[in-house]
């Protein structure tokens, strides 16, 4: 009898053996998934605040009620004469950032520091978007696309089409 227990002390031991080692792997698998709650949590604030930030600016602007082209209309070519409230608000935002780093002495901005200034982020997809409207602007005179991919204010005449023609 003595023999049998301990056998049985001994299977006892290496039992509890193994399960300190089960613990002890769960309790890592706990932790991992509790700073990658920590990490969601954290980043979905931040996604939120600039969500926040974005959605304020926006409200705002739907505040004043404004007699400036709707986004999504047409942007005509700069011509001397031509108004910036002429173009969409976005447009405006765009040009209004450039235009004031200009006054302050700064060179040329890049798209994610423009879209940064315009309280977008720096998310790929925002600067992506914004380079796309400072893009067209560039190319219908509004501003200028410098050789190392940045955009500065200034204006240029563009030619314009002919109103006629069907191209």
């Amino acid at each position: 009898r003595e023999a049998a227990a301990r056998v049985r002390v001994e299977g006892l031991r290496e039992e509890a053996a193994r399960l300190v080692e089960v613990l002890e792997a769960a309790e890592i698998e706990l932790d991992r998934r509790v700073i990658a709650r920590e990490e969601l949590v954290e980043a979905l604030a931040v996604s939120a605040a600039e969500s926040t930030a974005v959605t304020t600016v926006e409200a705002a602007e739907e505040a004043a009620p404004s007699l400036a082209p709707v986004p999504g209309s047409t942007m005509p070519p700069w011509r001397e004469g031509l108004p910036v409230t002429a173009l969409a608000p976005d447009y405006q935002r765009i040009v209004g950032v450039l235009e004031q780093q200009r006054s302050l002495g700064h060179g040329p901005l890049r798209a994610r520091e423009i879209a940064v200034e315009l309280g977008l982020g720096a998310t790929p997809a925002k600067v992506e978007g914004l380079r796309s409207k400072a893009r067209r602007l560039a190319e219908r005179g509004c501003l200028r696309l410098e050789a190392s991919g940045a955009f500065s204010a200034g204006r240029q005449p563009v030619a314009v089409p002919d109103v006629g023609s069907s191209a």
